[in-house]
């Protein structure tokens, strides 16, 4: 059975960040991810919480305002990369985060690429029993970022050969940059150990642009993927008022699982 996490980054902006979890586990999320959450102590987190999983942070990405982007693929910035590593890593050991995301930076050339694989090859010899994460991000959102294809992404990942680094295929960032997020994860779900969904083109409620999200729970739940499906999306209304995308997912799956 597929298992739904809810962004709270992204989702339940009605209330404080760290009233957020317990509202997503009444809602019937199975559990909640977050994108940055270094701005409370860890112990804040592990209460609010409460036995709610994590599935997945992202490491510190540095000064997002200035421009930062995360350091993993940028030559020169080897040390803010592991000092940003190891912060990340040391949080999600301790709030028993699933899978860690790696933000590339903004890079370009053969220089950046290996740059970025030593750095991804160290991270992984660090946090041995961390899931790690890569995620193209399309580029009208996030301009410069040095991993914008998914094509290139399951190339590094083939070229490391590391188990235990992932592809994160977010729907919204699929369709944005290939056109048709559907042949994106007909082409690369082998490589996915992450999956973020939202609508497209309005990244709403998940739904629509072509996308078939009961054959991805059916491909998840067939597969024997121990990821999750988060949803990663900009709420139309009130995050608990448009869940019926949720509740339908949820029972479509129960019957493949049946």
């Amino acid at each position: 059975m597929p298992r739904f996490a809810a962004n709270v980054t992204m989702l339940f902006t009605e209330v404080p960040m760290l009233d957020r979890p317990g509202l997503a586990a009444q809602a019937g999320f199975d559990g909640v991810e977050v994108l940055f959450p270094y701005d409370h102590a860890p112990e804040d987190w592990a209460t609010a919480l409460a036995g709610t999983p994590l599935a997945l942070i992202n490491a510190p990405p540095g000064d997002w305002l200035a421009g930062d982007r995360g350091f993993a693929a940028v030559p020169g910035q080897e040390e803010q990369f592991r000092e940003s590593f190891l912060r990340g890593a040391d949080l999600a050991a301790r709030l028993g985060a699933a899978r860690l995301h790696i933000m590339a930076g903004v890079a370009k050339g053969p220089e950046a690429e290996q740059c970025y694989a030593d750095n991804l090859a160290w991270a992984a010899a660090q946090a041995p029993d961390q899931r790690l994460l890569i995620e193209p991000l399309n580029p009208d959102d996030m301009p410069g970022y040095f991993l914008n294809d998914f094509d290139q992404a399951a190339r590094i990942l083939d070229d490391l050969a590391l188990p235990q680094i992932g592809l994160q295929f977010d729907l919204w960032h699929a369709a944005r940059i290939h056109g048709q997020a559907q042949t994106v994860w007909e082409r690369h779900k082998a490589h996915v150990s992450h999956i973020q969904i939202a609508g497209f083109p309005t990244r709403n409620e998940p739904g629509g642009g072509g996308f078939d999200l009961t054959g991805l729970c059916a491909d998840v739940d067939q597969s024997g993927y121990d990821g999750w499906i988060a949803a990663e999306y900009r709420p139309s209304r009130a995050t608990v008022h448009g869940l019926a995308w949720l509740t339908a997912l949820k029972a479509r799956s129960a019957l493949i699982g049946a």
